[in-house]
């Protein structure tokens, strides 16, 4: 009798858990913990100590690199700035630059973020430092009036270069390119 009542019931849950917009999603790795990695469209400022004409601003390519007068391309994709900065350091060096560069990167402007589906002016966004789901949603105008409110889902860019879409709550912290769905209530 048990085994019948489970033999029933199961797929009953099973469709119910289909039903629910996300519900098949793995759940978002925690952010906090990995350092800022820089990607195509952030905008960072290079400062060479001792030489101003090498210092400025610079828009990552949608190759990854930076275009530095003097030093050519460097790769700036997948890097941290300290990355970066040791990476033009080198260069420098190979290029006969200097003999001891003294590089600093900082990002001034982040790539943007995309929110999508049920809030009242979905589209394309600035990204701040700290942003969470629920801000980049309140940012979009807020949730409308059939949105799932407990839950978003966050389409993340791996390392491998390929996209991957998360189930995430109301807290959970947004990165520059990332592209969040507010889901429809189903009534």
């Amino acid at each position: 009798m048990i085994a019948r009542r489970l033999l029933v019931t199961l797929p009953v849950l099973a469709v119910a858990a289909c039903g629910t917009p996300g519900a098949g999603l793995p759940p978002l790795p925690d952010a906090r913990s990995a350092p800022y990695r820089l990607g195509p469209e952030d905008q960072v400022r290079v400062t060479v100590f001792n030489d101003p004409r090498l210092t400025g601003d610079f828009r990552v390519s949608d190759a990854g690199t930076i275009a530095l007068p003097l030093v050519g391309a460097v790769q700036a994709s997948g890097r941290t700035t300290t990355e970066i900065e040791r990476a033009i350091e080198q260069e420098m060096k190979q290029k006969n630059l200097f003999r001891d560069p003294s590089v600093a990167v900082q990002v001034t402007n982040y790539r943007p973020i995309f929110v999508l589906g049920m809030t009242e002016r979905p589209g394309q966004f600035p990204y701040q430092p700290g942003m969470t789901a629920l801000t980049a949603v309140a940012v979009a105008g807020g949730f409308n009036y059939r949105a799932i409110r407990d839950y978003v889902s966050i389409t993340r860019m791996g390392q491998d270069g390929k996209p991957t879409e998360y189930r995430a709550g109301r807290e959970a912290l947004v990165q520059p390119g990332d592209v969040v769905t507010v889901f429809e209530r189903r009534f």
